[in-house]
């Protein structure tokens, strides 16, 4: 198995892993509640996706 011969640079190494951060989530509103929401999820305020009650949200 070959092994490397020379050290690879900070600039080098940092280079690579520059794709290696995180993100902030993107929000939307929910069109039923109008509460923030993930994109392409059910709303966990009112339990609506696409429209249609899909979970039921007790609200006592």
């Amino acid at each position: 198995m070959p092994n490397p011969k020379h050290r690879h640079s900070k600039s080098r190494r940092d280079k690579r892993r520059t794709h290696q951060k995180l993100h902030v989530p993107s929000f939307s509103l929910c069109p039923h509640c109008h509460e923030r929401m993930l994109p392409h999820r059910t709303c966990l305020s009112c339990g609506y996706y696409k429209r249609a009650a899909i979970i039921a949200i007790d609200r006592g």
